[in-house]
């Protein structure tokens, strides 16, 4: 379980394909802090630390995750948002994100404003997926409001703070991000026969 809110911005030193599987090391400044086993949520990825070494920590994205999210794309310099899992006696700062990537989106708009940014993600809505007006998305793990919500896109409004600590920074039009719908919505969702 986590939170959204981004903990550190890691980058990928190392990739490294094992059949259908491929293992990432990242660098980061929590990566000494982690655990064998420990849940990380990489770019909004839950992923299990499977190697430790100085400063560098390794996931295993297996075949299934690679179709469904966006760590495909990942080369070596990437930077990828890292947030450990929620404490249960913490504050949650975000919303509540599961870790599980629900599909990916396409940047379709990137606007530079006085003081922040606003970015427009179009995503396949036959998945039964939705936004709601002021509601909560996940987009590379990162808890966002929603802004402008339609049947199959949305927009998001970045401070200077978030851009400038989470790797939107890195996002253009064209590029893909991953998708968290609400975990309530879904549950809605589900009830009211629209999955």
């Amino acid at each position: 379980m986590f939170t959204g809110i981004i903990e550190n911005l890691g980058e990928v030193t190392a990739i490294q394909n094992d059949h259908t599987n491929i293992h990432f090391t990242i660098s980061s400044t929590i990566s000494h802090e982690l655990k064998i086993d420990q849940s990380v949520a990489h770019n909004g990825v839950c992923l299990t630390v499977v190697a430790l070494n100085d400063n560098t920590h390794t996931v295993t994205a297996i075949d299934e995750t690679l179709k469904k999210t966006n760590l495909g794309n990942l080369k070596i310099g990437s930077k990828i948002n890292l947030e450990r899992c929620m404490q249960m006696n913490a504050r949650l700062d975000g919303h509540i994100v599961q870790g599980h990537v629900d599909q990916t989106a396409v940047c379709i708009k990137r606007e530079e404003l006085d003081g922040s940014w606003e970015y427009r993600f179009k995503y396949d809505s036959s998945a039964g997926n939705v936004t709601v007006e002021k509601g909560s998305a996940c987009v590379n793990g990162i808890s966002l409001t929603v802004v402008n919500s339609q049947i199959d896109e949305f927009s998001v409004f970045i401070i200077p703070y978030t851009f400038e600590h989470t790797n939107l920074q890195e996002v253009h039009v064209g590029d893909t991000v991953n998708l968290e719908f609400d975990i309530i919505g879904k549950y809605v969702a589900r009830l009211m026969g629209n999955r």
